[in-house]
């Protein structure tokens, strides 16, 4: 009801501000570049794609790339080994994470953790949903998201600093030069928080303090109109503070310890135009991750020391062929190396390398004025794992100038990874939890079963074998419709049917309350569903509402259901009886029902603007209580919640900028569920342009 009354007095005094402005009515049609790996106008892409400008990034206060993507129609942010991204019901392991078209590694858990990128130079985002494989890979199997950063341009220079709740202090500079051919841009940013505690009277706490520093530089220089040549290099520097407490002879001993994660990537480019009809472009990638954990405590009563390594090194072509205004093509292959070093699986001295050699095609063609149809396939030869091909097709058809209709199929695949097969991993320092391989899993459990350390084992457990790769079709069906130049809908169906779909459960809780997670093949699963956008632009009024509804299930369960051979008990009763289809709420941590809502309001020639962004989130499945195998009754289920994020600024005349917001006005908080959710969170922003004090 609180939202209720919020969300309507913002859009009550919008409306009344609002203004016919028939300058900002129009509409851009914006470029993308990876739906097709090539420059597209977004109304003719024939997948679901959107993007995220980096002015709205601004006015929506977000420092990190999870503050952002949580915001957005279908995309729910996870909280397990830090914050991942879900996707068309999918987990985090299939969504590829792009910087500037190269990938970012360094998963945790399958997760890319997206604290880990700073927002402060991101021009746009652009997230596309549903199998990708075709273009990018095992990893694309939900979709990807490509950010893409500010590029060298004119001379210009800003600087901001803001402070938040829990001592929170972000830094940024961000500028570039341009001297004829060669330009240049830097970008450095520092981000620190003291942490915080969402159990009164802990001593260890929920968040533990960190630093993060990032910088990104970029060089570009034109040897011709046709002929250029560019790089880019950033660094990542993550230092957590971390603490323990620990009983010795009846007193609880706390230690400090630290988490060290370095992140490196370079990334140089070579373009030429052959000619007007032929476009080559060369790419090399190097990219290095390293994660040191160190914690020891007082008296040796522990001591703990963990290192991952993991390299990532690539070379490509991507050549466009323009045959006529109604075929192109676009060909290209590549070669990866790989390689993991880690005490997390056997010791730092031991590497596990992997190479893979890839080629991939894409042909779109236009058959008819109105109608488009887009073919592509990928050929990925894995040392490590069986060659495969992921193909692909797609179509957009006009029904009318307003009105259009996509769909798309592709089909993916994915193998398991050394971490899902090898890992050896405790982190004593968040909440004492274990991951192991499925390949180790059983021989741990038994070690410290042995050592009287394990509190339960769980029904999934019971339920640990080798892992077999994934395979994956995907089917997009969506329609797009603009009653009038500031209005449109989108709509999108999609079903995603996996074979031997792996997912991260519980196996086993240690008395000491931490959990010991492991990797499961589900054999048959499904996620399917439906999300619908509306935008809606009058004069400085910017307003976009989104919903997904998401069905997601083990197949074989189902049959189970179905047969009547899934029993659960009454909680009140005790009496035992078939559960019905409808209980079954599917894979864990999915909600059935997700919405958001996002206001952006700008006074007309004032410099000010002010933004509301609600996002709610139904009840999800948590864990099998019961041991039925299914999640089913009200005890194995988180609440849902609602969040109302607000900001407003003014850019003034002069260079400078003011801002001031409240994320999660009203102070949700669920210490089990989303121990990275805080509570509310206030903050102050200060910016100054030092060059192009007039171009906001």
């Amino acid at each position: 009801m609180k939202l209720s009354i919020t969300l309507l007095g913002f859009f009550c005094f919008f409306s009344a501000n609002a203004q016919d402005d028939s300058t900002f009515n129009s509409q851009l049609d914006e470029v993308v570049v990876t739906a097709t790996r090539s420059e597209r106008k977004l109304s003719n892409v024939a997948v679901p794609t959107s993007i995220i400008q980096g002015k709205r990034i601004a006015q929506s206060g977000s420092l990190r790339l999870n503050d952002i993507l949580g915001e957005q129609t279908g995309l729910f942010i996870t909280e397990s080994f830090g914050k991942g991204l879900q996707m068309q019901g999918l987990s985090a392991d299939y969504t590829l994470i792009l910087l500037n078209g190269e990938p970012l590694i360094g998963r945790m858990g399958g997760v890319i953790d997206l604290s880990r990128i700073a927002v402060g130079n991101i021009r746009k985002i652009e997230i596309v949903k549903g199998p990708s494989s075709s273009l990018y890979g095992s990893e694309a199997l939900a979709g990807v998201i490509n950010i893409i950063t500010d590029q060298p341009a004119a001379d210009r220079l800003s600087a901001s600093i803001r402070y938040g709740r829990f001592n929170t202090l972000d830094a940024s500079v961000n500028g570039s030069i341009k001297r004829g051919k060669f330009s240049a841009s830097g970008f450095v940013n520092s981000n620190s928080s003291e942490g915080y505690t969402l159990l009164p009277g802990s001593v260890q706490k929920t968040v533990e303090p960190f630093w993060r520093f990032t910088n990104q530089f970029q060089a570009a220089y034109d040897f011709s109109d046709k002929t250029k040549l560019s790089a880019s290099l950033r660094y990542n520097l993550e230092d957590i503070t971390n603490s323990i407490t620990v009983q010795n002879l009846g007193q609880n001993i706390v230690s400090a310890g630290s988490e060290v994660n370095k992140d490196l990537n370079f990334n140089p480019v070579l373009s030429h135009q052959i000619s007007s009809r032929i476009k080559t472009q060369f790419r090399g990638y190097i990219s290095r991750f390293q994660s040191v954990q160190q914690l020891d405590v007082k008296d040796a009563v522990v001591s703990y020391h963990d290192e991952f390594n993991q390299q990532f090194y690539r070379i490509e072509n991507q050549t466009d062929l323009v045959f006529s205004d109604k075929f192109n093509m676009n060909v290209g292959g590549g070669y990866i190396h790989e390689g993991v070093s880690s005490n997390r699986y056997d010791s730092l001295s031991t590497q596990r390398s992997n190479n893979i050699g890839y080629a991939f095609v894409q042909t779109e063609w236009l058959p008819i004025e109105r109608l488009s149809i887009i073919g592509g396939m990928r050929f990925d030869a894995n040392q490590a794992y069986a060659s495969v091909l992921s193909p692909k097709l797609a179509l957009r058809y006009r029904i009318t100038e307003k009105m259009s209709f996509t769909g798309s199929v592709g089909r993916g695949f994915k193998a398991p990874d050394f971490r899902q097969l090898y890992l050896n991993f405790t982190n004593v320092a968040a909440g004492s939890y274990s991951v192991f391989g499925s390949l180790v899993a059983q021989d741990e459990i038994k070690v410290l079963v042995a050592n009287n350390q394990i509190d339960n084992l769980t029904p999934s457990f019971y339920k640990l074998a080798d892992l077999s790769p994934e395979t994956s079709t995907g089917i997009n069906v969506g329609f797009h419709y603009n009653p009038v130049q500031s209005l449109s809908f989108k709509l999108n169906a999609f079903r995603n049917d996996i074979d031997n779909l792996i997912l991260t459960d519980v196996i086993a809780f240690k008395k000491n309350g931490g959990q010991i997670f492991s990797y499961l093949n589900i054999s048959r699963a499904l996620t399917q569903g439906l999300e619908a956008e509306a935008n809606w632009k009058k004069g400085s009024l910017d307003l976009t509402a989104g919903y997904q509804f998401l069905l997601t299930a083990d197949k074989d369960v189902l049959d189970d259901i179905n047969e009547g051979k899934v029993f659960t008990r009454d909680l009140e009763t005790g009496i035992s009886r078939r559960i019905t289809r409808s209980e079954y709420a599917g894979l864990p941590n999915r909600s059935k029902h997700m919405a958001n809502l996002r206001i952006f309001y700008e006074w007309k020639n004032t410099g000010w603007f002010a933004t509301a962004r609600a996002i709610w989130r139904s009840k999800w499945g948590t864990t099998d209580i019961d041991g039925n195998g299914v999640i089913n009754r009200e005890d194995e289920f988180a609440p849902g919640f609602v969040q109302l994020n607000l900001s407003a600024g003014k850019n003034l005349r002069n260079g400078l900028r003011l801002m001031a917001g409240v994320d999660n006005v009203f102070n949700y908080k669920d210490v089990v569920n989303l121990p990275g959710q805080p509570g509310y969170n206030w903050y102050l922003t200060v910016g100054y342009d030092f060059m192009n004090k007039h171009k906001h």
